[in-house]
């Protein structure tokens, strides 16, 4: 069940979702609270799970990950155990920085950086030896939109 947010709350997490950095006085004074009741805000949507973490977010061929790839796979199986085997190398990799089950022609969408194409190479053969059937790579060229603030509005 989605929490209830109200329109400071609204402000807050679009503040935040567009810099994280700034410190509690700075978002007091964009929401128009006291820094006390920023923080207990701030609390309060990390403790229902709103606000998941705080981080920062890294351009990844700066940070010497020049290769991005988004790789589509096909499991072998489709029971617990093989999903679950599955899971656990993805889990494992720390080449993939985003996955996915979904729903359609493909069970698990992957974000995958890698140095080079060795390290690529390795990546897909542990999917491979872990359970993927198919494998569909499709290198990552240009950002176009990066992950933007959550559309919020705050409830009636």
């Amino acid at each position: 069940m989605a929490v209830r947010l109200d329109e400071i709350d609204v402000r807050l997490l679009h503040e935040l979702q567009v810099d994280a950095d700034r410190s509690n006085l700075d978002l007091a004074r964009l929401v128009g609270l006291s820094p006390a009741a920023t923080l207990n805000r701030v609390r309060r949507l990390k403790k229902s799970g709103v606000i998941r973490r705080i981080g920062a977010r890294l351009e990844a061929a700066e940070a010497g990950f020049p290769l991005q790839v988004y790789v589509s796979a096909t499991l072998a199986r489709h029971e617990p155990r093989a999903s679950r085997v599955f899971e656990q190398a993805v889990l494992a990799l720390p080449q993939v920085i985003a996955a996915d089950w979904v729903a359609g022609e493909i069970d698990v969408m992957l974000l995958v950086v890698a140095r080079d194409v060795a390290e690529l190479q390795h990546v897909l053969t542990q999917l491979s030896i872990k359970g993927a059937q198919r494998l569909t790579t499709l290198l990552r060229l240009q950002e176009i939109k990066g992950a933007s603030p959550l559309p919020l509005t705050a409830d009636a």
